[in-house]
C-alpha cells in the first residue's frame, strides 16, 4: 500500500469519484462516512484555527483502500466531524485492509513535520469497529500510549417482521400507551407524511428546522447558522441519493413534529427531531411520529432503528437497547 497526504478541502473534489464507493465497503459504513456529510461538516463547522489533513491509501494497482480525514487543533488530530454533530466516526477502509491502512496513516502523518501534532483524539468509534483492536495492537508495536474510554450510548431497536410483533415486544404499559396514542391521533385526523421526490424539499427542511428550534431552549441555542447549513446541505444530498427520510406529523395543516432520518443499509438512523411543545400536546405528536416511523421501517423491511447518540428515556420506552461508542487517544510515535 502507498499513502499520500493531501492538505485542505481540495480532498473532497480529488476523491469525489471514489469516496462513496469505498465508504460503502467500510468497516464503519454509516451516513457520516459519506462524502456529502464529510464535506458539509468541514465547510460549515470546521473549528477555528484548524487545518485539514487527509491520508489516502492506495494498493499496488492504484485502487483507493483507505481515507483518513483529520483536522489539527492545538497539536491534536481529530476525525473530521468530531465530535458533537456526528454520531459514528472511523477510518474509511474495508475491514480486511484496515490494519495495514491504519499503520500507513499513522506513519504518513508522523513523517509530516510541517503539521505538528502529538496525539490522535479519535471520537465516536462504534463498539464493533475493528479500529479498537487494531489501534491497541499498533500502540504496542509502535511503543506509544493508548487510552480508550466509553463516551456515549447509541440505543438501537432490532426490528421484528411486523408492527404487531414489535408492540408485543414492549412492556404491557408502554404497549397500551403507544396503541392508545396512535388511535387518538388517528381519530383526531392527525397525519404523518414522508417527504418524497415530488415535494418542495426546501420548504420541508424549513419546517423541520423551525420545529427543531422550538423543541427546547437548548436546541434553540444549539441551532446556529452553521448547523442549519449542514442540515440543509446534507438533506439535499441524501434526498438525491434516495437516503433521506424526512417525516412531518401535522393536524389541520399545522406541523407539530418532524424527524430527520437517514434510510441507509437496512437501518433507519434518527439524526434529529423537532417538536412544537405548544401545539396539540394532548395528542402527543412526538410519540405518534416516532411510533409511525418505527412502523414504516418495519413495513419497508428495515432491520434496525437507530436512535443514535444519547440516553434519553423515551428511547428505552420504545424498546431500544444500548450500543456504545468510544474515544481513543493515541500518542504520536517518537514522542
Amino acid at each position: 500500500m502507498t499513502p499520500q497526504i493531501i492538505l485542505g478541502e481540495i480532498i473532497f473534489d480529488q476523491l469525489s469519484g471514489e469516496w462513496d464507493a469505498l465508504a460503502s465497503r467500510g468497516m464503519t459504513d454509516t451516513p457520516f462516512q459519506r462524502l456529502a456529510y464529510q464535506r458539509a461538516w468541514w465547510t460549515h463547522l470546521q473549528p477555528p484555527n484548524s487545518t485539514l489533513s487527509t491520508v489516502a491509501v492506495r494498493d499496488g494497482g492504484g485502487e483507493l483502500m483507505a481515507i483518513g480525514c483529520f483536522y489539527n487543533v492545538g497539536g491534536a488530530l481529530y476525525f473530521n466531524g468530531c465530535v458533537e454533530e456526528t454520531d459514528y466516526l472511523d477510518l474509511v477502509s474495508p475491514p480486511e485492509s484496515a490494519a495495514e491502512a491504519w499503520l500507513h496513516v499513522i506513519q504518513c502523518l508522523s513523517s509530516v513535520e510541517s503539521r505538528v501534532w502529538d496525539q490522535f483524539i479519535l471520537c465516536n468509534i462504534p463498539e464493533s469497529s475493528p479500529t479498537r483492536t487494531i489501534l491497541a495492537e499498533l500502540s504496542g508495536r509502535l511503543g506509544v500510549s493508548l487510552h480508550e474510554e466509553l463516551i456515549e450510548v447509541c440505543p438501537i431497536i432490532k426490528l421484528p417482521a411486523s408492527f404487531d410483533a414489535y408492540l408485543e415486544s414492549l412492556d404491557s404499559k408502554q404497549r397500551r400507551e403507544v396503541s392508545r396514542k396512535l388511535r387518538r391521533a388517528e381519530a383526531a385526523g392527525m397525519q404523518t407524511r414522508v417527504i418524497n421526490q415530488e415535494d418542495d424539499l426546501d420548504k420541508a427542511i424549513g419546517i423541520f428546522l423551525d420545529l427543531l428550534q422550538k423543541s427546547t431552549f437548548e436546541k434553540r441555542e444549539w441551532l446556529h447558522e452553521g448547523r442549519r447549513a449542514v442540515f440543509q446541505e446534507v438533506a439535499r444530498s441524501a434526498h438525491d441519493a434516495g437516503m433521506l427520510q424526512l417525516m412531518i406529523t401535522e393536524l389541520e395543516e399545522r406541523p407539530a413534529a418532524a424527524l430527520f432520518n437517514f434510510d441507509y443499509k437496512d437501518r433507519i438512523w434518527v439524526y434529529n427531531s423537532g417538536l412544537d411543545p405548544a401545539l396539540f400536546a394532548s395528542l402527543s405528536p412526538g410519540v405518534v411520529l416516532t411510533a409511525t416511523a418505527i412502523e414504516q421501517a418495519i413495513l419497508q423491511g428495515r432491520k434496525e432503528f437507530d436512535f443514535l447518540r444519547g440516553s434519553e428515556e423515551y428511547k428505552y420506552r420504545f424498546g431500544a437497547e444500548d450500543t456504545h461508542i468510544y474515544r481513543i487517544t493515541l500518542g504520536r510515535p517518537g514522542l
